[in-house]
C-alpha cells in the first residue's frame, strides 16, 4: 500500500468526526435496544438516515450515472454495510456492553486487509497473518469472558452478532471503495442507505409496533442514528476513504472501543469484564500487528523501503 500521505485539515476533520459519530452510536444503540428490536432499529435508522442524505443529495445536486459493474458492488455496499451490519450490531447490543461490541467489531481493519489479500490478489503478509492469529485469539478471550462470567450463552451468541458486524462491516468497505474512484461519496452513501433500507423492509411491521409503544427517549434515539452517525458520518467517511486508503484509514477506527467503553460506563455505569478488556486489547494489538511491515534493502543505494502490506 502507498506510504502514510500528509492528510488535509478537510480529510482529518471528517476522520475525527466519523470516529465520534460511530463511538455515540454504540451508546444509543445500547439504550435503544431494551425498546426497539434490532432489526426494526436498523429499517427506523435507514428511513431516516435516507431521508437526511436525499435531503443533503438535493443540495449537492450532482449525480453521476453508476455502471453495471458499479450498481453491483453498491447493492453489495448496501446490503452489507447498511443492511446486515446494523442489524447484527443492534443485536449483538442486546446482550453485549457497548464497549464490548465495540472492540469485536474493531477487528474490521484486519477483514479489510484479508480481503484485499484474498480477494483483490494482494498476498496475505506475515504480519498480517500474525495479527490475525492475535485478533481471533482476542476474540476468543471475549468469548469466555461473557459465556463464563456474563450470564451463559445468550452473551456468547451475542459475541458472535458483534463478529457478523465485523466481517459485513469490512465486506461493505471492500465494496465501497472502488465505487469511491468515481461516484461521489455523498452518492455513494444515499445508495448504499436506500439499498439497506430496502433490504430491512421485512422488519416494517415490527418497527410500526413497537415504535408506537416506544418512548419519547427511544424515538429520539432512532432520528439521532439516522441522521448523525449515518447521514452524516458515513458522507464523512467516505469523503475521507475517497482521498486515503482504506486500510491507513480504518486504523483510525482504533480509538472507537475506548471512546465507547469510557461513553459506556459515564452514561450506563457498564465496564467490560477483565478478560474481555484483555481479549479486546489482543483486538487491537492484532490490528496493530496487522499493519507493521518488514524492512528489506532496496539494491541502488536507497534508503530501505518497507514491503507493501
Amino acid at each position: 500500500m502507498p506510504t502514510t500521505a500528509r492528510l488535509s485539515p478537510l480529510v482529518v476533520a471528517a476522520m475525527v468526526f466519523t470516529i465520534l459519530a460511530w463511538a455515540s452510536a454504540f451508546i444509543v444503540i445500547r439504550g435503544t435496544a431494551p425498546e426497539i428490536g434490532g432489526g426494526a432499529l436498523a429499517l427506523g435508522r435507514l428511513v431516516v438516515g435516507s431521508l437526511a442524505l436525499g435531503v443533503l443529495m438535493l443540495v449537492a445536486r450532482r449525480w453521476v450515472r453508476p455502471t453495471g459493474r458499479e450498481w453491483l458492488l453498491l447493492a453489495v455496499y448496501g446490503v452489507a454495510w447498511f443492511g446486515a451490519y446494523n442489524v447484527t450490531l443492534n443485536l449483538a447490543e442486546h446482550t453485549l456492553d457497548a464497549g464490548t461490541t465495540a472492540m469485536i467489531v474493531g477487528i474490521g481493519p484486519i477483514l479489510i486487509a484479508l480481503g484485499a489479500g484474498l480477494v483483490l490478489g494482494e498476498g496475505v503478509p506475515r504480519w498480517l497473518a500474525v495479527g490475525t492469529g492475535v485478533a481471533f485469539a482476542g476474540v476468543v478471550l471475549i468469548g469466555l469472558s461473557t459465556s463464563l462470567f456474563g450470564g451463559g450463552h445468550v452473551d456468547l451468541i451475542g459475541v458472535l452478532w458483534a463478529l457478523a458486524s465485523a466481517i459485513t462491516y469490512a465486506v461493505g468497505v471492500l465494496a465501497q471503495k472502488p465505487v469511491l474512484r468515481r461516484i461521489p461519496p455523498i452518492q455513494a452513501t444515499f445508495l448504499g442507505c436506500v439499498i439497506g433500507m430496502v433490504a430491512c423492509l421485512p422488519f416494517a411491521g415490527q418497527l410500526v409496533a413497537q415504535a408506537a409503544s416506544a418512548s419519547a427517549a427511544a424515538l429520539l434515539g432512532v432520528l439521532y442514528l439516522g441522521v448523525v452517525p449515518t447521514a452524516l458520518a458515513f458522507t464523512t467517511w467516505g469523503y475521507a476513504l475517497a482521498r486515503v486508503p482504506a486500510g491507513q484509514l480504518g486504523i483510525s477506527t482504533y480509538v472507537v472501543p475506548p471512546l465507547a467503553i469510557l461513553a459506556g460506563w459515564l452514561v450506563f455505569g457498564e465496564v467490560p469484564a477483565v478478560l474481555a478488556i484483555v481479549g479486546g486489547l489482543l483486538c487491537l494489538l492484532g490490528v496493530g500487528l496487522s499493519r507493521r511491515r518488514d524492512r528489506v534493502p532496496v539494491v541502488g543505494g536507497t534508503t530501505l523501503a518497507d514491503v507493501p502490506e
